[in-house]
């Protein structure tokens, strides 16, 4: 999905923070809780999910509490004759591998995997490098994990940077 200026009022960070809060809150009592009609609580979310800032409704699975407790950020240097797209394809087949972003830098890829142990670590590694077009990993090892993945903080600052914009900065 291409990056878009996506401006958020008060409503819009107000809902995602109820969200966020009550995954499983329904509609109605969503429009009651924020003081507005169904309809505008429904039109809400749908603008937000289809603008792509809402990206899903699933449970938010903690691979620790299902039995992978290592978690770790590897650096990939891949062969620019198989290109990201290979190897793109090769790590979605490793069910370890929780994401991949392309990056500058020394390396071309960062993916945060996860295993079950340090030896399984080894082995996901093992079945990463296996295929060719990855010339070099370094991995690290996340030892305890200090900030959750989060995004309302940074709903609040948008929201809040919409705000100044719209009342001309005065606040």
């Amino acid at each position: 999905m291409a990056v878009q200026d996506v401006q958020l009022d008060h409503l819009d960070a107000r809902l995602l923070a109820l969200l966020a809060d009550e995954p499983r809150i329904g509609v109605l009592e969503l429009s009651r809780r924020l003081g507005v009609a169904r309809g505008t609580a429904q039109a809400r979310l749908d603008r937000l999910a289809a603008r792509g800032v809402v990206r899903g409704f699933g449970p938010d699975v903690s691979p620790a509490a299902i039995g992978y407790g290592v978690m770790s950020f590897v650096t990939l240097e891949i062969s620019q004759r198989y290109g990201h797209r290979a190897v793109t394809d090769h790590l979605a087949d490793i069910p370890e591998v929780l994401e991949a972003h392309t990056i500058t830098g020394s390396g071309d890829l960062l993916c945060r995997i996860v295993a079950r142990s340090n030896t399984d670590l080894q082995r996901v590694i093992d079945q990463i490098v296996g295929y060719e077009g990855i010339v070099r990993a370094s991995t690290i090892i996340a030892l305890a994990e200090q900030i959750p993945y989060r995004t309302m903080p940074l709903v609040k600052a948008a929201a809040n940077g919409a705000n100044e914009i719209d009342t001309g900065g005065s606040r």
